[in-house]
């Protein structure tokens, strides 16, 4: 499939992604993500890998139109972590000690 990354034309495959892909470790994942194989990857390192440009010169969401156009999965944001309840100097020093204020809500 011919696509255009910061105005560079590229023949990509879904077998040549992952085959350029085999063997790199994802790094931690802070927005947009694309899945290759069985990881999720940042879609900025993706692209700098397939594209062998600096990740300054393409935009996310190129990188997401090619990779869905071959059929992997896109994803918008990370999956979100469960909030965190700030406690106050009370609770803080009852989880602390184990005390029953630790188990009030």
């Amino acid at each position: 499939m011919r696509c255009v990354i910061a105005r560079y034309p590229f023949d990509l495959t879904k077998a040549g992604v992952l085959e350029s892909m085999k063997g790199i470790t994802p790094e931690p994942v802070t927005g947009e993500s694309v899945t290759i194989g069985r990881r999720r990857y940042p879609v900025k390192q993706v692209g700098q890998i397939i594209t062998r440009q600096d990740r300054r010169d393409f935009t996310s969401g190129e990188v997401v139109r090619a990779m869905a156009r071959l059929g992997f999965t896109c994803h918008d944001h990370p999956e979100a972590a469960p909030p965190v309840r700030d406690l106050s100097p009370l609770e803080t020093a009852s989880e602390l000690l184990g005390g029953p204020a630790a188990r009030q809500d």
